[in-house]
């Protein structure tokens, strides 16, 4: 998809995504990450801490929903600043299902250098896990 700076107004929705994590999801993060933390593997560990149960990374949340900037641009470069605040975890359950991250967006300002500030809202088991999270990105003229 290639975007045009003069196709594009404040309000317009982004196309929506829907992300399933299952437990070997987050195997394979911590192998990338390098973050081995058993609140994202070990249940009785999550549970003694005081988490419902093993919870997807941080990092990985926020990576899933820049997805949905990244589809939208169809160029992960166009994303020059995005930032998001952690609200509440994803709980993954020990099951064929595992939770899903539920991603929305739209276009929130079109700036004066002509990049588009991008309002993102990520959601799982029906309740926000992002908070304030946005993305500005460079379109062509």
């Amino acid at each position: 998809m290639s975007l045009k700076l003069s196709e594009i107004s404040v309000g317009d929705p982004l196309p929506g995504l829907s992300v399933p994590l299952v437990r070997s999801d987050l195997v394979r993060y911590a192998g990338a990450s390098g973050d081995f933390n058993p609140i994202h593997w070990n249940e009785r560990f999550a549970k003694e801490v005081g988490l419902p149960d093993v919870i997807a990374h941080g990092m990985l949340t926020m990576a899933v929903a820049g997805r949905l900037v990244s589809n939208w641009t169809g160029d992960p470069g166009a994303i020059v600043r995005y930032g998001v605040r952690f609200t509440r975890p994803v709980v993954v359950p020990d099951d064929a299902e595992g939770a899903t991250v539920e991603l929305s967006g739209k276009v929130s300002k079109i700036n004066d250098d002509g990049t588009v500030k991008v309002a993102i809202t990520a959601k799982s088991a029906e309740q926000g896990v992002l908070g304030g999270a946005s993305a500005t990105v460079r379109v062509a003229a």
